[in-house]
């Protein structure tokens, strides 16, 4: 590959004509390529991931009178009905439901690119894949759904929720494994 250099930067309208070696750039050129791969690499920052890399899916239900219907994940990852206000999770084999806010104050959750972690968007609490409460103003875990497996579908009841710290074992039991 050809090193590329800049031309000289004491021309008065900025660009001097290259002396037709093929490899100078002008500075204008350079700083709007240099420009435009910043701006490539910020929105690619934007883009939401999901645990380990896998990208954050969007999903809707199938309502079932008042349970919503999804299918299993077929790898890790975070789901996100947000119709539904309804996050759903594969973690390494585990699945559970969450709702969409934080159990602060019901602000929204978001999942945070590249360290495998919700966080909320007002207090910063954090918390892991499977909605441990690791820190910030939170008192505990994220609010568990009930769900249930029925062959390749998840059926999720988002009227029934566990608190960790009022149900440990119901909070606990709102898991599934499904690898």
């Amino acid at each position: 590959m050809s090193e590329m250099k800049l031309t000289s930067l004491t021309s008065r309208d900025g660009d001097e004509a290259c002396t037709g070696c093929g490899s100078c750039v002008g500075r204008r050129d350079f700083l709007r390529t240099g420009l435009g791969a910043a701006a490539v690499a910020a929105l690619a920052n934007l883009l939401p991931t999901g645990a380990e890399g896998a990208p954050v899916r969007w999903t809707r239900a199938l309502a079932r009178g008042g349970e919503l219907q999804y299918p299993v994940p077929a790898s890790d990852g975070v789901d996100i009905d947000r119709s539904n206000e309804l996050i759903l999770v594969r973690h390494q084999g585990v699945v559970a439901a969450f709702a969409l806010s934080c159990p602060h104050q019901r602000s929204m959750l978001r999942w945070r690119e590249g360290d495998g972690i919700f966080q909320c968007s007002k207090h910063h609490s954090e918390y892991g894949p499977l909605g441990v409460y690791q820190k910030g103003r939170a008192t505990r875990n994220m609010d568990r759904l009930l769900i249930r497996r029925e062959g390749d579908e998840l059926i999720v009841d988002p009227s029934t929720k566990y608190e960790s710290d009022e149900d440990p074992q119901g909070w606990a039991s709102a898991a599934l494994k499904v690898g």
